[in-house]
């Protein structure tokens, strides 16, 4: 493995049409909101997405789903349990968390805990790992509207069910919204897990393919699509400018329709504007993207 060379900050853009990007299990399974009406998407959701991507692209990933799963170990205790190189590092933390690192992608990018039983005496290991990787929750541009459809079911599930057949129950939806995450790999906790340049380039094409082979009943193919990427790359380890001053250089603006849209703007004479391409809104979005003196950015179209 190579190593990682400089601190990356990033951000992604994506769009939602009549789907529920990230269900809240305390609230009826209704999309995510904060109390201003704006949508969001957790941060946990987000990661799980880039880790289905990275494992779909041969990767070897530790927190695997159940229903994505390419071993047979029942639960994260039983695959750290089952891995021969962890158990060459038996109780040394230190050999441990390396080879945890060594093997899974997403331990050496998200870190992980291992707090795992080892044997009937209750005695196990303890390790954890901090990786260099963290986004943050997905929030929208705008308000967004949570639709709530009331439906039924044709069918009882077994025999002796009280219930009739035709028991109602609700499906809930984000309308249409445009949602914007960030993120950031930081240097000092790459070299600690050996997270590489290599790494960062498989984490930068699954944020661009953030939501394939993620269809649902919940999200049918095509409803959530990728708008942009931005991926900027500092010169130097600690990065030339803060992670906030680098995520505030990205706005999204939205307008009412095509004949409010305008591109001319006194205060983005050394920026990127691009329109976002939406589907099914009236609406416009905006990108606007400030360029920072020295800050390499790239901006790339999602998949």
């Amino acid at each position: 493995m190579g190593n990682f060379t400089n601190k990356i900050d990033f951000a992604v853009i994506f769009s939602v049409n009549k789907a529920n990007p990230n269900g809240d299990p305390l609230n009826g399974n209704r999309p995510r909101d904060n109390y201003e009406g704006y949508g969001e998407v957790s941060d946990v959701c987000l990661k799980r997405k880039i880790r289905n991507r990275l494992q779909d692209n041969k990767y070897e990933i530790f927190v695997q789903s159940d229903d994505n799963k390419k071993d047979e170990f029942k639960s994260l205790s039983e695959r750290a349990a089952g891995t021969k190189e962890l158990k060459e590092a038996g109780k040394d933390k230190d050999k441990y968390a390396k080879a945890a690192c060594e093997k899974w992608i997403d331990v050496r990018s998200f870190g992980q805990v291992f707090a795992f039983k080892t044997d009937k005496k209750g005695e196990g290991v303890s390790v954890g790992v901090r990786g260099p990787v963290s986004i943050q929750t997905a929030v929208s541009v705008c308000p967004v509207d949570i639709v709530s459809t009331q439906i039924t079911k044709s069918v009882n599930s077994e025999t002796s069910e009280k219930k009739s057949s035709d028991t109602m129950g609700m499906k809930h939806r984000v309308e249409q919204g445009v949602y914007v995450t960030y993120g950031s790999i930081n240097h000092q906790l790459a070299e600690k897990t050996g997270f590489t340049d290599e790494d960062a380039e498989a984490i930068k094409e699954a944020l661009k393919t953030l939501f394939e082979n993620d269809a649902s009943a919940a999200r049918p193919e095509g409803s959530m699509e990728v708008c942009k990427v931005i991926w900027w790359k500092h010169n130097c380890f600690t990065g030339q400018y803060s992670s906030a001053k680098v995520h505030r250089s990205l706005q999204v603006r939205v307008f009412e329709d095509e004949e409010q849209y305008t591109e001319e703007n006194e205060d983005v004479a050394n920026s990127i504007i691009t329109k976002l391409e939406v589907p099914n809104s009236k609406a416009v979005y905006q990108m606007i993207l400030h360029r920072l003196d020295g800050l390499e950015v790239e901006v790339y179209e999602g998949v």
